[in-house]
């Protein structure tokens, strides 16, 4: 990935800056900043709570031998790799969320007159952002819930094998 220099954006911000903005510009920015705040907010929890799955859901493999949802590995090794997959769709919703953590607000000021022009581009980036951001998450959400069921779905299964 090539070195992209931050030089051509900060000349851009000293040229939004020379004139005042407007209110509904500067109102305009604050709402994309607290969706933005938000976003990461909501994407940092994601985080947290499929680590949270994660650790619950290597449970049976890490349980006391004896304990309900124990499970043997030279005995049941069906069910320790079910185990196991049951946990690649929350491994998959922890690097949805990464990624889209990681969405940033660059713009390109190349050929672009004026203050107005560049703080529409400036507005168009943060909105591009945060919509992919948004997706991010929402792909996120399905693949945690996916990976929820499939653990609950595996507890049951381990439980009633163990019950018969």
């Amino acid at each position: 990935m090539p070195f992209i220099s931050f030089r051509s954006r900060l000349r851009a911000f000293q040229t939004m800056r020379c004139d005042p903005p407007d209110a509904g510009f500067l109102a305009d920015l604050e709402f994309l900043e607290n969706r933005d705040l938000d976003l990461s907010i909501r994407l940092g929890a994601m985080l947290g709570f499929n680590a949270l799955l994660i650790t619950i859901g290597t449970h049976p493999i890490s349980a006391s031998p004896g304990a309900p949802l124990s499970l043997d590995a030279p005995s049941q090794p069906g069910f320790v790799l079910a185990n196991l997959a049951a946990l690649i769709p929350l491994v998959v919703s922890c690097a949805l969320a990464l990624r889209a953590m990681l969405v940033g607000e660059e713009f390109d000021a190349d050929g672009l007159e004026g203050d107005a022009a560049l703080r529409q581009r400036l507005i168009a980036t943060f909105i591009r952002s945060i919509d992919a951001q948004a997706r991010l998450l929402y792909h996120a959400v399905r693949w945690t819930l996916a990976g929820g069921v499939l653990n609950l779905l595996l507890w049951a299964a381990i439980l009633y094998a163990k019950m018969g």
